[in-house]
């Protein structure tokens, strides 16, 4: 009986030290985009928009693609506010501009539309800190390039790290 608590006892502190080595238990710290964050993307894409007289719909997602910031400049079609969240949310949920995406469908990748939550359609932008996606931005409204000039303007506005 002695002989199997004595192993017991082995298993238990290795099992401990193997445990303890490769950080389970402990909490995983990430970076994310703060309200401040998506107010100041958004607030910077409004003043491009502005300047060059585009009437867009702005959208600020966090990493899981729920809204965090929207604005719809005046005279901005209506169904530019849900597009511009798609938008927003493909570049998220993809990892990548929803140009990307659109590109791939114009490539004949015509599987890309049973994919759930896209809009592969040019203006959502992913924003990233530490190299890793922590929000987007979707920008919607004007042509294509606008959309996109505009969303550009939202994540050049922010220095993440």
């Amino acid at each position: 009986m002695r002989g199997r608590a004595v192993s017991v006892s082995v298993v238990s502190v290795a099992l401990a030290l193997f445990l303890a080595g490769t950080g389970w238990g402990e909490p995983l710290q990430k970076k994310s985009l703060s309200l401040e964050d998506a107010r100041k993307a958004g607030a910077a894409a409004a003043v491009e928009a502005k300047k060059n007289k585009w009437n867009v719909a702005i959208a600020v997602v966090d990493d899981g693609g729920y809204l965090l910031y929207f604005e719809r400049l005046d005279e901005t079609l209506i169904a530019s506010a849900d597009l511009a969240i798609g938008k927003a949310r493909t570049a998220v949920i993809y990892k990548r501009p929803s140009k990307a995406l659109e590109d791939a469908l114009n490539g004949g990748q015509y599987s890309i539309l049973s994919y759930p939550n896209i809009l592969p359609r040019e203006g959502g932008l992913p924003i990233f800190a530490d190299g890793k996606v922590v929000g987007a931005i979707g920008v919607s409204g004007g042509k294509s390039s606008e959309d996109a000039q505009t969303a550009k303007a939202g994540v050049d506005a922010l220095t993440l790290k």
